[in-house]
């Protein structure tokens, strides 16, 4: 039925889906009929097509035979029996509706106008635009006098109006041509009666003027000639009257309507059928094509036609001369139809139904019209109640504006009952509101019922039925809410309906005999798992029964009133349970009790437990919310009694446990002190063991000792002070760990063995999850230990790149440029293993030289330098006298690609302030990572370094030593150590000179 799946298209809800092709709607005969008259209508179609019609009536011919699902074999047959079939009657409806700013002829200033009209067999060409004479032929000279046509004279008047319609028959559209003549009617009056009627000196001058002419000649006031070939299917148009003469050329206007209509039409459904009904059928055809051509569902069509079903429909309807009503009439049959198989978007029924109630005249219908009108209000009516009474399975919350189809549904319905057409069809007329007041009741005790099989339980256990009850009452409350804000809003603005109230007192009766039903299964004899089950039905029923309260108002009480009742058994069962979780609960934390303070409180975790506890049985005592006052004062009295008992409990097992915390802690110190010692021995031995020795061995007497005495102890001392002990052993060995590395900076075999006794008393302590957590081991001091033992034993060219990676890291994190910054674009290319850098400028240099400015250049090296021992640095020209020079430089370093990714590979572009006597001064210095160069992860080089984009780097000066340089330093023995730190610092030494 929609796009949740819960019925296909064309399916009443609970029938079988039929198949997708709806020309099963008509037999093969009918259907044959009907596809030879829309061959017929597009064959001898008139006027020129719409701007939104389709022009091309072979696309309308492939189109038609899809919609009628028509092979070519069966196409051609029925296309050759068009073509021998007699051609219609071509007409003109032609209405002369008004006229405007003619001329007055007679001498009281005014006209008797009157108009002749007819149609021209043979069109004549339009005068050229410079011929000034103007043609003279007229409506009685160009047609015959039996094709004549003329209104009625209107007296007295320079604005007629006649609303005159005459139907004008032609042969070809081609040649033919409309023609209206306009003339002022002239009688014979007397002397006396014209002077009468003078008023100005024009009225003397038209007293001649009629004297030079014969008697009842009448005047000529302007005429129209229209060419059949340039009018649409139907035009509404003021269209000038043209002169005779360039006498008068303003002659006023003339309002006409045309409509290129047919006359005995030779299709056998023309022939034997009313007009509208094979509109209808027609209408119905295409519009069930046009759904399931849509590719949304069918719910989601809104009734808007392609342009090749509007064209053909169109033409169909004028060619037909059906009036707008007998369209809207047809539309709606059709549609109205059409929605109880597909149910497509409802929203163009309310155009239809509103449109028949604009124009609705029943004498304008023959009694088997007015049947078939009557039957589609009542079939829609039944139908659309039935989708109602299903609302909840037909318009899920869970498909995409279900609300607004349910309440477009709704307003179609209340708007057809408000029809004239529905009253005066439908009697006695239907209570559309309690109808659906009816349909949502019953529908309301299906859904019930259908949920309450969807949840039956598999073994009809006691407690299984009672989480199936549970289930059920859950779906029942979340209807219920869904009701009350959803879709009581739509019920009540269109019918005055509160649907939650009616779903209320119907769901509320059908749980109350539910639930008894299944409670009067349980025995007398009720055990605790299954009282334990029945709590949260009774929770589940408590929160049923509370939602009285948004009852506008009720009659009587309600089935649910005294469901406490049911579950008095249960109650003493609830309430051992809650006593016994509660006792269970203090003595495990009273087990687990340090009896230290807890957090911000002053009191020991067991006591922060117990009062969670109590506030338990507070939360249990107003979820029983126990309506009966005089049972519900003695529930509170056992709870009150059950508390007590719990804190004499807790009391004398609280002693209890301070005793033996008291005595375990005596042993644990021994035992700590002992180990303390043990483990300060073993660093202080390790820490002196020789440095040809390798760390992995020099430790294996200290792991040694560890496990033999962790072990002994895991064994004789419960686990939360075994736990206790390891922490305190752990926070002792870091600190003996910082002490070892002693006051100077350590050798790197040192720093070495150290660091491995570090990670490898790591894993002991955390011993695979059965030791310490690693939140525990973490701590900050480890950390900071870990971190400085990793730099210390690490070689110096280890130390270099990480180095170089902190001042990349800084060059990404700064963003101030204090001392300017350099602007380059660099291009990795793999397939020649080349670096090319061009420096383009630098901007907001430091004045450095006495002229307050300064001699810029800069220099390119690949750092770190044993990395890349075979490059050598290279540098700009030296720009005179500038602060912002402009490089454009290009440079190429053959590097391969793996070198680039190493750690702290950089490209260092050093900017100096050139000087002719003594060292350059430097102007900053920026780092650019190699391993993002462009291109470096491509397989295809790029094809130039126009696509590259530009980089600015800001410039920032060397820090004074920091720790990696203070260990590099302290290598004394290390050639490229010491020769990279002695860089550094000629840096940092001129950076300090320049600020």
């Amino acid at each position: 039925m929609d796009p949740a799946g819960q019925s296909p298209p064309g399916t009443l809800p609970g029938e079988e889906s039929p198949e997708m092709d709806l020309s099963h709607r008509f037999s093969k005969e009918e259907l044959a009929l009907l596809y030879e008259e829309v061959l017929y209508t597009i064959r001898h179609r008139l006027g020129k097509p719409e701007q939104q019609h389709i022009g091309d009536s072979q696309e309308l011919y492939s189109y038609v035979q899809k919609a009628f699902g028509m092979n070519a074999e069966e196409h051609g047959v029925i296309m050759q029996q068009v073509m021998e079939l007699e051609s219609p009657i071509y007409c003109l409806k032609a209405t002369v509706k008004e006229a405007k700013g003619i001329l007055g002829k007679d001498v009281s200033g005014l006209s008797d106008p009157y108009c002749l009209l007819g149609i021209e067999a043979r069109s004549q060409e339009p005068a050229h635009p410079d011929h000034k004479k103007r043609m003279k032929a007229v409506v009685k000279d160009l047609i015959p006098e039996d094709q004549i046509h003329r209104t009625q004279v209107i007296n007295q008047t320079l604005s007629p109006v006649w609303n005159e319609t005459f139907i004008l028959e032609f042969k070809d559209v081609e040649t033919a041509s409309f023609h209206l003549d306009m003339w002022d009617s002239d009688v014979v009056e007397s002397m006396r009666h014209k002077l009468g009627e003078l008023t100005d000196l024009h009225g003397l001058k038209r007293i001649f003027k009629d004297a030079r002419k014969d008697k009842g000649q009448d005047d000529f006031l302007g005429n129209v000639v229209v060419r059949l070939k340039d009018l649409y299917c139907w035009n509404d148009q003021w269209y000038q009257l043209e002169p005779r003469t360039e006498t008068y050329p303003e002659r006023g206007h003339c309002h006409l309507q045309f409509l290129l209509t047919h006359k005995k039409r030779a299709t056998t459904s023309s022939r034997t059928q009313p007009s509208y009904t094979v509109h209808r059928h027609l209408l119905q055809q295409l519009v069930s094509h046009e759904i399931l051509q849509h590719q949304s569902g069918s719910t989601s069509w809104d009734g808007e036609l392609s342009s090749h079903a509007s064209t053909v429909l169109y033409l169909h309807a004028t060619q037909k001369d059906l009036s707008d009503f007998h369209q809207d009439m047809a539309q709606w049959l059709a549609y109205s139809k059409l929605y109880q198989s597909l149910e497509f978007n409802s929203s163009c029924l309310l155009h239809q139904i509103t449109s028949i109630e604009y124009r609705w005249m029943q004498e304008r219908l023959r009694p088997e019209q007015k049947a078939e009108l009557a039957e589609s209000f009542q079939s829609l009516l039944t139908y659309g109640v039935s989708l109602i009474r299903r609302f909840r399975i037909i318009f899920p919350l869970s498909v995409p504006r279900s609300t607004e189809r349910l309440q477009s549904l709704l307003r179609v319905l209340l708007q057809m009952c408000k029809t004239k057409a529905f009253h005066e069809l439908c009697t006695p007329s239907p209570d559309l509101p309690q109808m659906v007041s009816t349909a949502l009741k019953s529908g309301t005790t299906e859904w019930f019922h259908m949920q309450k099989q969807h949840l039956k339980p598999m073994v009809k256990s006691i407690e299984e039925n009672s989480k199936a009850l549970s289930k059920l009452l859950l779906e029942v409350i979340e209807d219920l809410k869904q009701c009350q804000k959803i879709w009581n809003k739509l019920f009540s603005t269109n019918l005055k309906l509160n649907i939650f109230s009616i779903a209320y007192l119907e769901l509320e009766s059908l749980v109350a005999e539910h639930v008894q039903e299944q409670l009067h299964k349980v025995d007398s004899s009720m055990s605790r798992p299954t009282a334990e089950s029945l709590f949260d039905l009774y929770r589940k029923l408590q929160e049923l029964y509370q939602m009285k309260d948004s009852l506008p108002s009720r009659d009587g009480p309600l089935a649910l009133s005294n469901f406490h009742q049911w579950f008095e058994e249960a109650l003493p069962l609830w309430l051992e349970k809650a006593y016994t979780t509660t006792l269970e609960r203090a003595q495990r934390a009273i087990q687990m009790d340090q009896l230290k303070p807890y957090g911000y409180h002053k009191h020991s975790t067991s006591t922060v437990d117990l009062s969670t506890c109590y506030a338990q049985i507070v939360t249990t005592w107003q979820q029983l919310n126990w309506p009966d006052p005089e049972k519900a004062f003695m529930i509170m009295v056992n709870l009150l009694e059950d508390m007590c008992k719990i804190s004499l409990m807790y009391c004398k097992l609280i002693k209890e446990r301070a005793e033996a915390l008291s005595l375990s802690e005596q042993n644990e110190g021994k035992a700590a002190n002992k180990l303390e010692k043990g483990i300060a021995r073993h660093i202080q031995e390790l820490s002196s063991s020789s440095d040809t020795q390798k760390p992995e061995d020099s430790i294996i007497p200290l792991m040694k000792f560890l496990e033999s005495e962790l072990e002994y102890l895991n064994e004789h001392l419960v686990q939360e002070n075994f736990r206790s002990l390891l922490t305190l052993l752990w926070h002792h060995t870091l600190s003996v760990l910082s002490a070892a590395q002693g006051p100077q900076l350590p050798s790197v075999q040192h720093c070495q063995r150290l660091f491995c006794a570090l990670k490898s008393l790591e894993l002991c302590f955390h011993a695979e999850g059965c030791g310490l957590p690693l939140e525990t081991l973490h701590s900050a001091a480890f950390r900071t230990l870990e971190t400085h033992l990793a730099l210390c034993s690490a070689t110096s060219r280890k130390l270099i790149q990480k180095y170089f990676s902190n001042r990349i890291q800084q060059q990404l994190d700064t963003s101030s440029e204090k001392y300017g910054a350099v602007t380059i674009k660099a291009l990795y290319r793999p397939s020649e293993q080349k670096l090319r850098v061009e420096v383009l400028n630098a901007t907001n240099l430091i004045p450095l030289d006495s002229n307050g400015s300064s001699d810029p250049f800069v220099q390119l090296t690949l750092e770190p330098r044993h990395e890349f021992p075979e490059v050598v640095a290279r540098t700009t020209q030296c720009k005179r006298n500038e602060l912002h020079p402009l490089f454009d430089e290009a440079f190429d370093f053959l590097i391969p690609s793996e070198k680039c990714r190493q750690e702290g590979a950089c490209l260092l572009l050093t900017v100096f302030d050139y000087d002719l006597l003594g060292s350059n001064d430097l102007e900053g210095e920026a780092f650019f990572p190699l391993c993002r160069l462009p291109g470096l992860d491509s397989e295809e080089d790029e094809a130039d370094m126009g696509r590259v984009p530009q980089t600015r780097l800001p410039l920032m000066h060397p820090k004074p030593m920091d720790e990696i340089l203070q260990l590099l330093e302290s290598r004394k023995r290390d050639k490229e150590a010491q020769a990279f730190v002695k860089v550094r610092k000629q840096r940092a030494k001129q950076s300090k000179e320049t600020e």
